[in-house]
């Protein structure tokens, strides 16, 4: 898969050994001019300089993806620098929290994983559409396993309905763009080994690995995909 010449966004990069990383060196392999997004500026812009440092062309964007404002003013210094050309926005920024069991839990986590997961979304989305109709472009958002058909949501079920307002969202757009050549999709993966998740889980827990969700991310992005559209695609 060549993405030489081609501007992809990707949101969600920080800290080193997360999803975002591994998505983003799998684009600007490919000859992608990627485009970072985070919220803190330190780490974004420690995995940009890294991409730089081994000839990749990547920009580094800190943004707080919860703001309005702050979403609009990304999407606006990325369509000065593409031309208002975008052929990707993979949306991966978001966070997890368990609930409890729902008769115990607290409506701040309920609001807060809603905040995180379906609102950065709806806002990214909102933004960078007018540049992926112009490149007849491909989102791609993250969802989860949990939202499967069989899915294990006890306990995190602010996290789960958040993640079911995502694939929603997506069915949406997916309805209401595809006659402007636009597409979008969801992954649903289970736990990616991330090192934040070693971390809490430990690494001994069945994985998908970084690269394997890189992979469907690429090929949901490339024109092998072109008639690939409101599909949530399961990572295991």
């Amino acid at each position: 898969m060549d993405f030489a010449g081609r501007s992809v966004v990707i949101t969600g990069v920080g800290r080193e050994g997360q999803v975002g990383e591994a998505v983003a060196s799998a684009f600007a392999e490919r000859g992608a001019r990627v485009f970072l997004v985070g919220h803190d500026d330190t780490d974004v812009h420690a995995r940009a300089d890294a991409l730089v440092k081994a000839g990749r062309r990547a920009a580094a964007l800190a943004a707080d993806l919860t703001d309005e404002t702050a979403v609009a003013a990304l999407a606006e210094r990325v369509r000065e620098a593409t031309g208002g050309r975008v052929q990707a926005v993979v949306h991966l920024a978001g966070g997890f929290a368990r609930s409890g069991p729902v008769a115990e839990s607290d409506l701040s986590v309920w609001t807060r994983q809603f905040t995180l997961n379906a609102t950065t979304a709806y806002l990214t989305a909102r933004a960078f559409l007018p540049l992926l109709r112009t490149a007849k472009g491909s989102l791609v958002f993250a969802a989860s396993e949990a939202i499967l058909p069989g899915g294990r949501t006890a306990g995190v079920s602010a996290y789960a309905a958040s993640k079911s307002a995502v694939v929603a969202l997506m069915q949406s757009v997916a309805q209401e763009e595809a006659s402007n050549g636009v597409r979008a999709n969801a992954l649903a993966p289970t736990s990616i080994r991330t090192a934040a998740n070693i971390a809490a889980m430990g690494p001994d827990v069945a994985y998908v690995s970084r690269e394997d969700v890189a992979k469907v991310v690429l090929w949901l992005c490339s024109e092998d995909a072109r008639a690939v559209n409101g599909q949530v695609i399961p990572v295991r």
